[in-house]
Formats: C-alpha cells, structure tokens, sequence
C-alpha cells in the first residue's frame, strides 16, 4: 500500500531541494534537457515560477517527508503535467500519487510529455488515467482528464 501523498504550494526555501532533484543524474536523464543547472539559473527559475499565475508548482510529502515535485503549467484550455519523484523516494509508487493529487486540483484537459524509454513516468502517466495519443521526436504525449486516475 502506497502512503498518502499531500501537495504543498513550493516557496523559495524549496530551491535547494528542488535543485538537489534536478540535478541527480536520473532526472537528469528523464529530462528533455539534461544538462546540469546551477545554483543562480535554478532560482531565477523558481523565483519566475512562482510568480507565473498560470504555473503551480507544489512538493510532494508523506508522513512530512519531501518525496518529489509536481507541476502543471496551463496552456490554453490544457495543463501540461511534469513530476519528479525524489531518488530517495523512487520505487514506492509514490510518482503515480504526487501526479493523482495534482490532477485533482486541475480543471479540463492535461497532458504530459514524456522521454521514449522513460517507463517509469510513462507508467505514472497511464496510472494517472492518460494514454498515450503520439510520440514524435523521442518524446510520448499522453492526454486526459484532470480529477481521473
């Protein structure tokens, strides 16, 4: 049985775990872009996205433990959905969770983008109730129905 995940709106006291995740070099590998950030891009990123009225971005806890990050970004009547699941936290079927919790906060459509191979979040998104409808260029796009999984 998987424990229960809470989401938390992220803060800027966040940027250090945010950017310990992102950088560990399976996410690193999962990513679109894979390259290493630091320290002063990672929280211009953070300090733009938590201003953006159209990003939410929240940190995955059970039993108040940090165990991954969430976010949708609204794209028209869609959100698009990214998730990272924290190495600490990987193999507990905590992914699927963190992504069901987030859909539950959304309105209409969303989708995921997802790098060919990466089973883990390809699975997270099929849990989640969205199916693969194409892949292009390496990269799987799931879609569905916010409140499902």
């Amino acid at each position: 049985m998987t424990a229960e995940v809470t989401l938390r709106p992220a803060g800027l006291e966040d940027a250090r775990l945010l950017l310990e995740w992102r950088n560990d070099p399976v996410t690193r590998s999962a990513s679109h872009n894979g390259a290493p950030v630091g320290r002063a891009e990672h929280e211009a990123w953070l300090a733009r996205s938590l201003a953006d009225p159209g990003r939410r971005l929240y940190v995955a806890e059970t039993a108040g433990e940090p165990v991954g990050t969430v976010r949708a970004d609204r794209d028209g009547e869609a959100w698009e959905l990214s998730w990272t699941v924290a190495p600490g936290a990987r193999g507990r079927g905590l992914g699927t969770a963190m992504v069901v919790a987030l859909a539950r906060l959304l309105d209409g459509p969303v989708r995921a983008e997802v790098k060919a191979g990466n089973r883990s979040s390809a699975r997270i998104a099929e849990a989640a109730g969205m199916v693969l409808v194409r892949t292009v260029d390496g990269v799987e796009h799931y879609a569905g129905m916010a409140g499902r999984g």
